[in-house]
């Protein structure tokens, strides 16, 4: 199956999974699974491979039941009903979890049938646990897969079916280990550094560190000698701690020199060091490192630990790539933790830029029958493969690049196979059949360490698909001298010419992950580079440049580009202030907001998204977001429709009632008084209560939180004076002002008895709309506020508003255009009044049509009432939601499409969207004629 196949399958199999009516263990279970391996992973024969309700002893007399066993993978599944949670116990299940449910029967089978894979489902996600790697004190799964990522995610499931997949889960073990064990060896050399603080040091410990690691490497890997695994280690064992600085010194000289350089009489003086091959790519070139003395436990960690005691031959080279450089990078040392970007999700850039294309191309030419043709056009595709000339001007350690090579050399290993027909050997065994080369791969990166890493990926990534080739053909590899040497520039991408680097000719594709901040989190050299790329914009994230810069290179050339980047660049204002300078591109593919892992030790959810774009337009462009879509034509919001961008305006575009910010205290929480402390203030200091009101934020509105504020506006300076905890707030808030960084908060000083800023009518009701609410919910939380209140700024309002005006914004159409035009924080809603409400786009309605909206709206007030022991967060929960709250939404989201003229059938979120932004369109076309 090809991997658009696949993902299609996967997709389907989402939409008729998640339907509420399946979901039954006993009933669901075996097509639930059937239908994964013969549609997803594409297993003939599947009743027959699979074995269901294996029966096992359950140590009592009785007999329990396996839900369903993979013999070939010896994989154990677990399977529970839809709303059952996999990490909780059951009653019914003598108050086990399911993983010790499964874990039970595991132990109930003999030695050959022991689970390499225990995996529990609930129809909802498929949790995968390793049972090479689990915890048994704390078993955590390797991979939660939820159904609705299935489609982007379906390899995470082939370990079900491909025996050799199980190397994906140990080789990123291995590399993480591999990691941590560099950070040993870096710290204890960097003990012994005369100034460890120094610059020029830290270079030399770097190089150091980059070249051990190759040695120990290239011995596993049989690089070094093609009969001995401790080569390098038999070396160095040879010397005492105090002379093996020295040692290792003679050693790099070596590795740098051709054999007709070497000193004639090297093998009578030490015939191992004589053994070592010429490594040329400059990896040792430098002899005037600084190498430290070496102590005992250093040469342990060496010797024993980094050589005896671990195979360096199964590291990933991309994903060690980046553990390496953040472990020995000390900036990133600094930060904490280890820093990589998974496979998977390099692939979410990689795939639809360039490789599904790929793979589609080989699978068709190998349907081919005639073997003459399929040769024929098998030898094109191979030439075609070199043509994947790559640049990754942000590349760090070449993670990128490195998955990339491998990609396209294991398509080239595929080639290389089917050409042999069967055949082991070659004719000619001095005429390589290997075509692609890491000099197709091009990087720039401004930190040093981390281009000296980047290279070492990619001769490690070269050597290992060598040696693939070699086992294909049946011959001895030979690794040694390099091939090709590693095309990474050190330098700053922003201000380097990139056809310096690589011909725009030559190049096809960009890629990457550039570095975002805000501009807030830039420091002085960043925020030169912005100046240069954007003189006349500010506040746009760091990562805006580098597509500025790829716009610019791209013009008139057929190179595609794709970059990770965060989702703040497809969001709110950011859109208008950016996308202006993107103009003449097309976006090809993207990947709407999603959680990018990018730590190890420490995981990281930096949200995301992925946006592929050129000057030459793709005739088929791709969404992916919870399902892959086709669309015409992808906008700057990443939704399918025409380039229409809403820009900031102060006032509303309809004619209707204003949308204003709460009341900002900026008191240093002076004037604020929670609810625990509020019956001892009012029992201390009795006359204060009367200036003392309920308090209302986005959370408080939400979570049913209840707080306090001392409001003092019009309050006659007599009054105060009787207040004695009120005074001593009075002069919190002064000194919080006067100490404050901020001139704008200093000002406010000498008006400590009132907020800083006011801006409600505390005599009137309003509706209340909170600025930052959960994705998880469908409908942000609004509602109608009595007057005497006081809000913050975390919320906005609008004064004076009707049920009318309620129903309308609580309708799934305002919910549709807030989705699309908000900023996010992470992945949450941050409702914008300038952005989204101003340029929100109201019915025009009749008299009757406003009634019934109107009457809806209040049907959605009347059933929160019933249940108003109960929170707006666990109302509007969509798992929880009331029905009879649901159907009263359901109601005015009619009555509202009504009220549009929009067919309800037929409209979805994104036909809605597209909707309103053609009314926006014509209202500002409007409006700038006059």
């Amino acid at each position: 199956m090809t991997d658009m196949q696949r993902r299609e399958a996967a997709r389907q199999f989402y939409y008729k999974w998640r339907e509420p009516d399946r979901g039954q263990e006993k009933v669901d279970c075996h097509p639930f699974w059937i239908e994964i391996f013969q549609n997803i992973l594409g297993m003939d024969s599947v009743t027959e491979r699979l074995t269901f309700e294996k029966p096992i002893g359950s140590g009592a007399g009785s007999t329990n039941w396996i839900d369903v066993y993979v013999p070939e993978t010896k994989t154990l599944i677990e399977q529970k009903s839809r709303g059952i949670e996999l990490d909780k116990p059951q009653a019914g299940h003598g108050g086990k979890t399911p993983y010790e449910q499964a874990k039970d029967y595991d132990n109930s089978l003999s030695y050959e049938e022991k689970a390499r894979w225990i995996v529990l489902s609930n129809f909802d996600e498929i949790w995968i646990y390793d049972m090479n790697l689990v915890n048994p004190n704390k078993p955590e799964p390797v991979s939660r897969l939820r159904l609705i990522d299935l489609q982007a995610k379906y390899g995470v499931l082939d370990f079900l079916v491909k025996k050799e997949t199980e190397a994906i889960t140990d080789e990123m073990a291995v590399s993480l280990a591999a990691g941590e064990l560099v950070g040993r060896i870096y710290d204890a050399l960097r003990k012994q550094y005369k100034n460890p603080e120094d610059p020029v040091t830290l270079v030399s410990l770097n190089k150091l560190c980059v070249r051990i690691v190759f040695c120990l490497y290239a011995e596993d890997a049989l690089v070094f000698s093609d009969h001995s695994r401790t080569v390098f280690r038999d070396y160095m064992a040879q010397f005492t701690p105090a002379k093996a600085r020295v040692a290792l010194r003679d050693l790099f000289h070596v590795l740098n020199q051709k054999p007709e350089e070497r000193d004639p009489y090297l093998s009578d003086d030490d015939p191992i060091l004589a053994s070592f091959p010429y490594v040329n790519g400059d990896l040792f070139k430098d002899d005037d490192i600084e190498i430290p003395p070496f102590t005992e436990e250093i040469m342990d960690l060496l010797l024993r630990h980094a050589s005896d005691e671990f195979d360096w031959s199964e590291i990933s080279p991309t994903i060690f790539g980046a553990v390496f450089e953040s472990t020995l990078n000390p900036e990133t040392r600094r930060e904490g933790g280890m820093h990589y970007t998974s496979i998977e999700n390099i692939h979410k850039v990689i795939d639809p830029l360039f490789l599904d294309d790929l793979k589609a191309e080989l699978e068709e030419i190998r349907g081919i029958a005639v073997e003459k043709t399929r040769d024929k056009r098998l030898r094109e595709f191979q030439d075609k493969l070199t043509e994947v000339v790559c640049l990754d001007p942000a590349a760090g350690s070449g993670n990128f690049l490195t998955e990339s090579y491998l990609s396209l050399r294991k398509l080239e290993n595929t080639v290389i196979g089917l050409l042999q027909h069967g055949q082991m050997g070659m004719a000619d065994e001095t005429v390589t059949p290997i075509k692609v080369s890491i000099a197709q791969f091009y990087g720039i990166e401004i930190n040093d360490f981390a281009v000296a890493v980047a290279k070492t990926a990619l001769w490690i990534a070269e050597i290992q698909m060598m040696r693939e080739t070699a086992a294909i053909l049946n011959i001895d590899p030979t690794y040694l001298p390099l091939k090709t040497n590693a095309n990474i520039k050190e330098g700053n991408a922003l201000r380097i010419d990139w056809e310096s680097v690589v011909s725009k000719d030559r190049l096809r594709y960009i890629m990457g992950n550039p570095p975002f901040h805000g501009f807030t989190f830039m420091n002085a050299s960043q925020k030169e580079d912005m100046e240069m790329i954007f003189p006349s914009v500010k506040n746009l994230d760091y990562v805006c440049a580098w597509y500025k810069k790829t716009s610019d290179y791209i013009i008139e050339t057929k190179i595609e580009a794709a970059f990770v980047s965060t989702n703040s660049i497809t969001q709110g204002e950011t859109v208008g202030r950016f996308w202006q300078f993107m103009e003449g591109n097309y976006i090809n593919f993207a990947y709407t907001t999603f959680v990018w892992g990018n730590e190890a030790s420490q995981q990281a959810h930096v949200h995301c998204v992925i946006i592929g774009f050129s000057r030459k337009e793709r005739q088929t462009k791709t969404i992916y977001s919870e399902s892959e879509k086709n669309v015409t034509h992808i906008n700057p919001y990443l939704i399918e429709g025409e380039d229409i961008i809403v820009t900031s305006r102060n006032k509303p575009l309809c004619d209707v009632p204003k949308m204003i910010y709460g009341n900002k205290p900026a008191d240093g929480g002076a004037l604020i008084i929670e609810d625990e402390d509020y019956k001892e203030f009012i029992s201390k200091d009795p006359y204060s209560k009367q200036f003392i009101r309920p308090l209302l934020g986005a959370s408080e509105y939400i979570k049913g939180q209840k707080r306090w504020c001392i409001w003092l506006d019009g309050v006659a300076p007599n009054e105060i004076k009787k207040c004695p905890l009120i005074l001593e707030r009075i002069q919190k808030c002064r000194e919080a002002r006067e100490s404050s960084i901020a001139a704008g908060i200093r000002k406010f000083a000498d008006t400590p008895t009132l907020f800083a800023q006011r801006t409600q009518p505390v005599d009137k009701d309003f509706i209340i709309v909170p600025r930052v609410s959960s994705q998880n919910r469908y409908y942000v939380p609004m509602g109608f506020v009595k007057a005497g209140t006081i809000v913050t700024d975390r919320v906005q309002i609008i004064p004076d508003a009707s049920l009318y005006d309620f129903g309308v914004i609580i309708s799934n159409v305002h919910m549709a255009w807030m989705r699309v035009t908000c900023m996010r924080l992470k992945s949450d809603y941050s409702y914008s009044k300038d952005i989204v409400y101003n340029n929100f786009m109201w019915p025009e309605a009749t008299d009757a049509q406003k009634l019934k909206i109107s009457n809806t709206a209040k049907a959605i007030l009347t059933a929160r009432e019933q249940y108003s022991n109960c929170t707006l967060s666990e109302l509007y929960d969509n798992n929880l939601m009331p029905p009879e709250l649901r159907k009263a939404h359901q109601a005015n989201d009619r009555a509202v499409m009504q009220a549009y003229g929009m067919p309800i059938k037929e409209t979805d979120e994104a036909a809605c969207v597209a909707w309103l932004m053609r009314l926006y369109q014509e209202k500002t076309a409007e409006l700038e004629k006059t």
